[in-house]
C-alpha cells in the first residue's frame, strides 16, 4: 500500500500537508512567540500517541470495559546535534473507567505501543519507548 501526502509551502518557516482525502495540517517552524501551528517533530510525537491511542481504546471496549474518558501526553527528548533526532519518548495515558484496572491497562498500553502502532515501529529502534498509565474513577 502506498499513502501519499502532499506538502505546499507558505513562506516564512510556514507549510502546510494535504492527505489523499483533502484533509489539510498546518506546519510551522516559527519561533515560540510566533507558533501557529505544531513542527514535523510535534506531528511525529502526535502520531505515536494517537495511532496507539487508536488501538488502545478498541482494545479496551473489546474487554468490554467502560470508558468515561481518555487522554494522553508524550514527552519527547532530543539530542543536542544535528540532526535533532529522538532518543526518548515517553507516554501517558490517563483513563477515566469504573471497571479497568491498572494492570491490565498497562498491559494494553505495552500492546498497543509495542505491538499494534505502525508509527512506533516506524521509528529508530534505539529510541527508548516508555509508557505508564493513570487510572481514575468517574465521580
Amino acid at each position: 500500500m502506498v499513502m501519499k501526502v502532499n506538502l505546499g509551502f507558505k513562506g516564512e518557516e510556514e507549510y502546510y500537508a494535504v492527505n489523499e482525502q483533502g484533509n489539510r495540517v498546518e506546519i510551522d517552524m516559527l519561533a515560540a512567540e510566533d507558533k501557529q501551528a505544531m513542527s514535523p517533530m510535534q506531528l511525529l510525537l502526535a502520531g505515536v500517541i494517537s495511532c496507539a491511542a487508536v488501538d488502545l481504546v478498541k482494545m479496551v471496549k473489546k474487554r468490554r470495559k467502560t470508558l468515561v474518558d481518555f487522554s494522553g501526553e508524550i514527552a519527547g527528548t532530543r539530542r543536542d546535534e544535528i540532526p535533532k533526532r529522538f532518543t526518548a519518548m515517553h507516554i501517558v495515558y490517563r483513563f477515566v473507567s469504573p471497571d479497568l484496572e491498572e494492570a491490565e491497562a498497562q498491559k494494553l498500553v505495552n500492546l498497543a505501543v509495542e505491538k499494534y502502532c505502525s508509527v512506533a515501529a516506524s521509528l529508530d529502534p534505539g529510541i527508548e519507548m516508555t509508557h505508564a498509565v493513570e487510572i481514575a474513577r468517574p465521580a
